[in-house]
């Protein structure tokens, strides 16, 4: 089964939603509230053992979030997490069974911080090696063009992934105002390779994400597309 090409169709292009989402925070508590175009709850899919994948951004993208919010009733989802004051961009990554949906960012507001979301400073990456809590992934690309395939391989260094969600690792790709979202999954079950096209040139912060030992860790990167 070809897992990334599902996921092309829904992130890039932009499509009319007709799947309205609604994220709300209060005290600890992330909630989403969801209605297709009828005001009913839609009937979602699953998509890598879960049916919702929910990605929150500080608005400056240095914190980044990967949770998978419980079904409570139809229609409402939460997720446990304490957010700090600040202005985050949320991505509500659904597959919903009949109606179109593309991820857009859905802006949450915590606490005071009414920091207005502005173009980012990225420094793009001269060193594509990180190391987290004694894990040592290396980014490794061919080409950086806009329009051209962009295959993404990470070497982990002699290191053994998990299997995280039915697959080797998830990378989730936005630009640096954090409007465009791409969730991407591995080439291959069995590779921690991942390959997309990004048509817009720019700067990009990237997450890609390996299970080792129970434990998820994140390693982030800044590229710029030309």
């Amino acid at each position: 089964m070809n897992h990334h090409a599902e996921y092309h169709h829904h992130h890039i292009v932009q499509g009319e939603n007709e799947v309205t989402t609604k994220v709300t925070y209060k005290e600890g508590v992330i909630t989403i509230e969801l209605k297709d175009k009828h005001g009913n709850a839609p009937e979602l899919g699953v998509s890598h053992e879960k049916e919702m994948h929910l990605i929150v951004v500080s608005a400056d993208l240095k914190e980044y979030i990967h949770g998978h919010p419980e079904k409570q009733t139809d229609g409402v989802y939460k997720l446990q997490r304490d957010l700090a004051d600040n202005e985050y961009k949320t991505f509500v990554d659904i597959a919903p069974k009949n109606s179109t949906y593309t991820v857009t960012p859905i802006t949450l507001n915590v606490g005071q911080a009414q920091h207005k979301h502005h173009a980012n400073d990225l420094e793009v990456d001269k060193d594509y090696v990180k190391t987290v809590d004694g894990y040592t992934v290396e980014l490794k690309t061919d080409t950086f063009e806009a329009g051209q395939e962009l295959l993404l391989s990470f070497d982990l260094k002699g290191a053994t992934p998990e299997p995280y969600l039915g697959a080797l690792g998830h990378v989730v790709i936005l630009d640096e105002n954090a409007n465009r979202f791409i969730h991407v999954h591995p080439v291959s079950n069995d590779k921690t390779q991942f390959d997309t096209v990004l048509t817009e040139t720019g700067k990009y912060k990237l997450w890609a994400e390996f299970q080792f030992n129970g434990k998820v860790y994140v390693y982030a990167y800044v590229i710029e597309i030309k």
